[in-house]
């Protein structure tokens, strides 16, 4: 497979990058397209976000990933999340596994892969690979310098941005122009 083609999302917290990606992942899961990577939706109860939960779109199986940091917890953390490690491992796994395919979704890669070399360090693997027709990288605007280092960018669609805060999953399935092989 050629080097595919790498395209952003990026939007503030709560901006709906993660809904994008599942609306997007669903509509090529119905066209038949080969789907692989993470989705990264949050846990909320009473309207309060209080964790997140990871699922794998090769086979749809979902885990928990995270939840809210307390003082006391040591290990894999970002200022405002405790990672769960076995779950962390089984996603790098899945990340793996997850080229060659067609479409590629990592949701998302952050502070703890870009600045810590933790994370879904398997998911910049993946993507630095290019086995992949397309893949759609969640990235938050504050680590988008470090993505145009790293990678040859197709197109970044910014949440924050008027003109993409409409984008639903099937606009971005005919944007990206995939095809089933």
């Amino acid at each position: 497979m050629s080097s595919g083609k790498i395209i952003i999302l990026t939007g503030e917290i709560q901006s709906g990058k993660t809904s994008l990606c599942q609306e997007l992942a669903q509509k090529a899961k119905e066209e038949g397209i080969k789907l692989a990577g993470l989705l990264s939706p949050g846990v909320f109860h009473e309207g309060k976000k209080n964790g997140i939960n990871v699922i794998n779109l090769n086979n749809w199986e979902q885990r928990h990933l995270a939840v809210l940091k307390e003082k006391d917890q040591t290990g894999l953390e970002t200022q405002r999340w405790s990672f769960y490690p076995e779950i962390v491992q089984w996603g790098n796994q899945a990340l793996i596994n997850a080229v060659p395919c067609d479409l590629l979704i990592v949701d998302e890669l952050g502070p703890l892969e870009f600045n810590q070399g933790e994370g879904w360090i398997a998911g910049l693997t993946a993507v630095d690979s290019g086995s992949y027709q397309s893949t759609l990288v969640v990235i938050r605007p504050s680590l988008l310098k470090m993505a145009y280092q790293r990678w040859e960018v197709s197109q970044v669609f910014d949440l924050n941005d008027p003109l993409y805060r409409t984008l639903s999953g099937e606009d971005l399935y005919y944007r990206l122009q995939i095809k089933t092989q």
